[in-house]
């Protein structure tokens, strides 16, 4: 298990974004040597968490809960074959192409150790926007995306350090809870009855993840999981 590439956007103006100024950082590209990863402060103030890397729409992107998104590039090469068309590193916005991992498969809480220094905490799943949609440029992307339910996973950053592209990834630590990314992403998006069984995942769990399912558990009872 291992970093194919590490990537990095610039601001970009583009006319499929909400951003005030028209710009966004989704267009990321692998780079060469050590990138430095930290945790970028809370969301809305905060916005990467890798140093060099801009993330324009603070107000639903970045921050301590969001600081890294990964994507295995077996994802990538399933969407090539869907859509007939290459999919370079970085395409859907990733900071993190991995190989020989699961990421949607990750659990939440779950703790990668990244290199010699790094240590990375999965949170959640990526919920795609218009920005998204725009960059791959293609029609009803939002929705076959979330069909697929395979989005790649957000972390927190536990340890700081720095990474590469070839870097090794190790599990450190696995939760005895069975709430992967793609559950969390489907209670989130198209199965809300599963909201409830997010709670086993705790406060490992993105607090707005979190919010969602405490106030569907309080309205409708912990029981609703089908």
């Amino acid at each position: 298990m291992k970093l194919l590439s590490v990537n990095l956007g610039r601001p970009k103006a583009v006319p499929y974004t909400d951003h005030r100024e028209g710009v966004t950082g989704i267009d990321k590209q692998p780079v060469d040597g050590p990138v430095r990863v930290a945790a970028p402060g809370p969301k809305g103030i905060g916005a990467s968490g890798l140093a060099g890397d801009a993330v324009c729409e603070t107000r639903h992107h970045g921050g301590d809960d969001q600081a890294v998104y990964a994507v295995a590039r077996e994802d990538l090469d399933e969407w090539e074959r869907v859509l007939g068309r290459p999919l370079t590193n970085g395409m859907f916005g990733e900071n993190l192409t991995t190989e020989g991992i699961d990421v949607s498969g990750a659990l939440i809480g779950e703790r990668w150790a990244v290199g010699p220094e790094v240590v990375l905490e999965v949170t959640s799943g990526r919920i795609p926007c218009r920005t998204f949609q725009g960059h791959l440029g293609e029609k009803g992307w939002v929705k076959r995306f979330t069909q697929r339910g395979a989005p790649g996973a957000y972390f927190r950053v536990i340890r700081p350090g720095g990474i590469r592209a070839g870097d090794a990834v190790r599990i450190v630590h696995r939760p005895e809870h069975e709430v992967t990314v793609a559950l969390q992403f489907r209670a989130m998006t198209t199965e809300r009855t599963l909201l409830p069984r997010l709670l086993a995942a705790g406060e490992a769990l993105h607090p707005e993840a979190l919010a969602a399912a405490r106030t569907y558990a309080e309205k409708y009872g912990t029981e609703r999981t089908a």
